[in-house]
């Protein structure tokens, strides 16, 4: 089968190279100068390196334990209607185990349906819930221990927080903000990649993406229909 890694024509060493630049953070854009390659082979590459991030992130077991859940938006200021419901925004999706790793998922709609499909998959009965004030959240007392944070001028009322979940929105959007926009069809790889970043952050991520991308094949990513170009 091929993997990932032999997905891409280039020879190892620029592979090597540009698994390097995206350790630290260099878009492709930045390297117009110094490429290793063309701009559409090394945006592939790229892509390629999100795949496996975004593959493995997807196998992680589902949580259980103390978890922090919250709903974010995604996507640069534009006229009109503002809110869940402005234009060119993503809604997503987080949980988060407390001082430890966290998953997040784009959802179709701010509404309970949605992130209830999420917290079903993705952590296990008898866990306790942080919440904010939010009605969707009022059935997780059916699933476990529910404490719901509420606030005054934007501050936690009482010790109770959801600073985890909340910590890791602001990682990702700055992550993401030199990259001046994400394609819409290719966000949720963006995502996959801030979350092992963040899940793996007091780690060299250098090799565990090329073990990842040498692993991984090509038939593993389009069973679960992950856009692959």
């Amino acid at each position: 089968m091929r993997t990932l890694w032999a997905a891409s024509r280039l020879d190892g060493r620029p592979k090597t190279a540009l698994v390097q630049r995206f350790v630290w953070g260099v878009p492709v854009y930045r390297q117009r100068f110094s490429l290793l390659a063309s701009r559409p082979t090394t945006e592939r590459f790229y892509r390629l390196i999100r795949l496996a991030m975004a593959y493995a992130e997807h196998l992680r077991a589902p949580f259980e334990g103390s978890l922090e859940c919250d709903e974010t938006t995604f996507g640069g200021a534009r006229k009109g209607k503002r809110g869940w419901g402005a234009a060119g925004k993503v809604i997503v999706f987080g949980i988060i185990k407390r001082n430890g790793i966290v998953k997040a998922e784009p959802i179709p709609a701010h509404d309970r349906a949605s992130i209830m499909e999420i917290i079903q998959a993705q952590s296990r009965e008898g866990s306790l819930y942080y919440t904010d004030e939010w009605q969707a959240y009022a059935t997780l007392r059916m699933r476990g221990d529910h404490v719901v944070i509420r606030k005054e001028k934007g501050r936690p009322l009482g010790r109770d927080h959801i600073n985890g979940i909340e910590g890791f929105w602001s990682y990702a959007k700055n992550w993401l903000y030199p990259y001046r926009g994400v394609p819409r069809k290719f966000f949720h790889l963006y995502l996959g990649e801030t979350c092992y970043r963040f899940n793996h952050r007091d780690k060299d991520l250098k090799p565990l993406i090329i073990k990842l991308m040498k692993t991984i094949t090509v038939d593993l990513i389009d069973a679960l229909q992950v856009q692959f170009r």
